[in-house]
């Protein structure tokens, strides 16, 4: 028999298991505060613009720099989301592993884990997409026994 999910029920507060990204309110809703996280999150770890349009799934340069310009009237794909998401969940473990200066440099730092073969985190993600930032994801949640 399978566990099930239990969802804690507080009067006044939603337990989601996760945003309906497909939902076109929703989206709408989280995208101005994915694009100002997204946007320090590159700031902290110093990566470049063509890196951070990488990063978003090879995202135009025109579109790139009009959500940089104007992010609260951007409404992001369910599939930027998801990619800024799962960055934000690495800049997290990463601030909770390290201290602050290892954790802004251990994205560029040359890594001998054998999944990275010698990359940078950031030259994996970008070579590998989102499935390349899900297993850094999953290796950092590991790491601090999220798994």
């Amino acid at each position: 028999m399978a566990a099930a999910l239990v969802i804690p029920h507080i009067a006044g507060y939603a337990f989601d298991v996760s945003p309906d990204l497909s939902n076109l309110p929703t989206r709408e809703r989280l995208s101005p505060a994915a694009i100002k996280g997204f946007l320090r999150i590159m700031e902290k770890w110093g990566i470049k613009d063509t890196e951070a349009r990488q990063l978003l799934g090879g995202l135009s340069s025109g579109s790139y720099y009009g959500f940089k310009k104007e992010p609260k009237h951007r409404t992001l794909d369910q599939d930027t989301l998801t990619r800024i998401s799962l960055l934000v969940g690495i800049f997290k473990a990463l601030n909770i592993l390290y201290s602050k200066s290892l954790a802004d440099a251990w994205i560029k730092l040359p890594n001998r884990n054998s999944m990275f073969r010698g990359m940078t985190p950031l030259a994996y993600m970008i070579q590998r997409g989102l499935p390349g930032m899900l297993h850094v994801r999953q290796l950092l949640d590991a790491r601090r026994g999220g798994q």
